[in-house]
């Protein structure tokens, strides 16, 4: 570890061109299952690098091989689609773009979640190992992954013939920037984001007059009794050591004042770190929902449609404890433990499929100051913008400098020569990301 320590300390690679990449990017996002630009921009990016190259795969997948001899196989993966938000930021590069969104009408597109680091950080690693092969052996492999807000990207990639198109991996990587101190990478064992899943609950109802209450089944009444009920599964049914989230993200009803409708349309977003406890609350949703239904007179068998299914990310020990020595070397105090998250996201589906351990981490990317400040006053949930806001927008220099440390430096656990002269002799020397 001490090697790759100095490799990533005493690089006189030249990284000063992502500046210019991570803007582009950002001014330019696209919506999950639109990213035809992103995707040519990347491709052209490879084209300096010595790789094999495989698109398009799952939609605008792409995949870059760099193989380099007889070794392991490290893949890291980075995702590259961007939001329906409107971003506030202010800055220069800001997003201005508008794109029709789901239901047709207009919406504003920016890069609220951090992948346009994710993406130039990955780049960068790119070339990083192009550039210092004489310091590994093995193979490589880049994965840039679109639809990742929509969580079905990684699926369409695995769906479209990964597991056939590029070597197994030895090992998965990848990472998220998130609100934090900039620079710092945070770093555990288990669970690091949620598994989650959303479901659409269709309540049958009696048309009617809203004059005649009485001749209908009100749909709209039975909704709000189960989005009542459904707060008391969480707070009665789970034990408070455990963690689970029942959220009602819509609730649709009806078209005019006069007309009770025939039916109710509920949507909920759900969140775990346990498969039992999510075994046990689905169970619940669906004796609550079946429930309410029975007690008004509803004939129907009301419908449960699961989507939006996001795998558990679980970071396996065994990685955990080899990347985070390699992170401790290279970055000292900014090496840190990481702390669950709440929220959920679909790269699991890559090393799943493959059957591959794997380690997902996060970097810090608030200004420090701003971080520090909000922690000393308690205010952080006030105060410190996160993911999907549109004023999320990370501090650049820390936050890309480390981003692209750690993605090269986790590869090089697995693929770096360590006794070889020259990685004891420094190949690398200080990243410049500015």
């Amino acid at each position: 570890m001490v090697g790759i320590a100095r490799l990533l300390h005493t690089d006189t690679t030249d990284l000063s061109w992502q500046r210019s990449l991570y803007e582009w990017f950002h001014e330019h996002p696209e919506l999950s299952g639109h990213e035809h630009e992103t995707h040519r921009r990347i491709l052209a990016e490879l084209e300096r690098f010595d790789c094999e190259v495989i698109a398009p795969i799952g939609g605008y997948g792409i995949v870059a091989v760099f193989r380099n001899g007889e070794g392991p196989t490290a893949l890291f993966r980075a995702d590259f689609d961007g939001l329906p938000i409107k971003e506030e930021t202010g800055v220069p590069f800001a997003s201005t773009r508008m794109r029709p969104g789901p239901d047709g009408a207009q919406v504003g597109v920016m890069h609220a979640c951090g992948h346009d680091i994710h993406t130039t950080a990955l780049l960068g690693a790119c070339q990083l190992l192009d550039d210092n092969r004489d310091s590994w052996a093995g193979t490589f492999v880049a994965l840039f992954q679109p639809a990742e807000e929509n969580a079905v990207g990684a699926a369409a990639m695995v769906h479209d013939g990964l597991l056939t198109r590029i070597p197994k991996p030895d090992v998965c990587l990848a990472q998220h920037v998130m609100p934090g101190r900039a620079g710092e990478v945070q770093t555990k064992s288990g669970p690091q984001f949620a598994a989650c899943d959303s479901i659409r609950i269709h309540i049958p109802g009696r048309s009617a007059h809203g004059s005649m209450p009485h001749r209908s089944i009100d749909p709209t009444y039975i909704a709000a009794m189960i989005v009542v009920r459904l707060q008391g599964i969480v707070g009665r049914e789970v034990s408070p050591s455990d963690f689970a989230v029942v959220s009602v993200g819509t609730l649709r009803s009806g078209a005019t004042n006069n007309i009770i409708p025939d039916h109710a349309e509920l949507v909920l977003n759900c969140r775990f770190y346990d498969d039992d406890v999510k075994r046990r609350v689905y169970a619940a949703i669906r004796r609550v929902v079946e429930a309410e239904c029975q007690a008004s007179g509803v004939e129907e068998t009301p419908r449960l449609e699961f989507f939006a299914h996001g795998e558990l990310l679980n970071n396996s020990p065994e990685v955990f404890s080899r990347v985070r020595s390699t992170f401790d070397a290279v970055f000292g105090s900014r090496s840190v433990d990481a702390q669950p998250r709440q929220v959920s996201e679909d790269f699991a589906n890559i090393p799943l499929a493959f059957g591959s351990p794997y380690l997902y981490w996060v970097i810090g990317c608030t200004p420090q100051e701003v971080w520090d400040k909000a922690v000393a006053n308690n205010r952080v949930d006030d105060d410190v913008p996160v993911n999907h806001m549109n004023t999320f927008l990370p501090d650049y220099g820390p936050t890309m400098e480390s981003a692209t440390k750690a993605a090269a430096a986790a590869v090089l656990t697995y693929l770096a020569q360590e006794n070889r002269e020259p990685l004891i002799n420094p190949v690398v020397s200080s990243i410049s990301t500015d």
